[in-house]
């Protein structure tokens, strides 16, 4: 990946076995996966869904298997925002966070995503969360629940929050997911983790976060990349810096959005091209 790049873009995975051969080059093992991904790509989703600490051996395979100015978003875990709901959890999150201390530099913002039943009444506790968390990191947040969605009240302050403490908001827009005709049980599956929420297109920080999650094909989600490359591309110009994670129900599809949104970007405003793949570059060099 090019280090020139004014934006992070990425996948909310490297680690995607189903990839190999058709991103990843062929024969490839779980531990060339990382650095191939990162030679395309500079940024990626670490799930929710963590359960562990990772260990200072990982970290230190991460670290050396990602170029200069790769990041990695990193999920609060699920256990913190969906089961207790940022009840009393500071001590969790510092714990968590200064976890990931040695590849500090290759963080970018640790995605707070709350689930539909966080509503205003517990805003506190992300104000409790947020004014606990070390400064020496960037933070996301991503809300669910209808009251943050009103234009009204709850919504104002819930962004004059964000912007108290430079939190950007993670825009997530799933609205190709919910109008498709088309159905699958991966289709079916997200739709049930991923409600069909009004898009908001403002950013609260300096680095905004837009997590797209459309269907498995580039042709059906052209509109809509194609509109948040135009916003992106603002954005850049105003001298911000996003983030753009690209999620598809099969998740193998990913690289093939993500590298579209690129190219749709690149007709905007002045970026080099993405590194080849790896499997192209393979194909490349059998010919000779």
């Amino acid at each position: 990946m090019k280090a020139n790049i004014p934006y992070h873009i990425g996948c909310s995975s490297w680690n995607v076995p189903s990839r190999i051969g058709t991103f990843y080059t062929k024969k490839s093992k779980s531990n060339d996966l990382i650095g191939q991904y990162a030679s395309v790509f500079n940024s990626v989703e670490i799930c929710k869904n963590i359960r562990e600490f990772p260990t200072a051996g990982e970290l230190q395979k991460w670290d050396e298997d990602t170029p200069e100015g790769f990041k990695f978003c990193v999920n609060f875990p699920s256990e913190l925002t969906h089961k207790q709901l940022l009840e009393n959890v500071e001590g969790q999150a510092l714990a968590f966070v200064d976890s990931f201390e040695p590849i500090r530099k290759k963080l970018g913002p640790f995605l707070i995503s709350l689930p539909h039943n966080f509503d205003f009444s517990l805003l506190k506790r992300l104000e409790s969360l947020l004014s606990a968390l070390p400064k020496t990191y960037s933070y996301a947040v991503e809300v669910q629940h209808e009251d943050f969605y009103d234009h009204g009240n709850s919504e104002h302050k819930l962004e004059l929050l964000l912007k108290s403490y430079g939190i950007d908001r993670i825009i997530s827009d799933t609205r190709k997911l919910h109008v498709t005709k088309a159905n699958s049980p991966g289709i079916e599956n997200a739709r049930k983790n991923h409600p069909n929420l009004p898009v908001r297109f403002g950013a609260t920080a300096s680095r905004p976060v837009v997590r797209y999650l459309g269907t498995n094909d580039i042709l059906n989600n052209e509109v809509y990349l194609r509109e948040w490359a135009i916003v992106v591309a603002d954005w850049i110009k105003e001298r911000l810096h996003p983030y753009v994670i690209i999620q598809t129900p099969d998740i193998i599809s990913e690289p093939f959005l993500s590298t579209h949104f690129h190219r749709l970007l690149s007709e905007l405003i002045q970026i080099p091209p993405l590194e080849d793949w790896p499997i192209n570059r393979q194909a490349q060099l059998g010919l000779f």
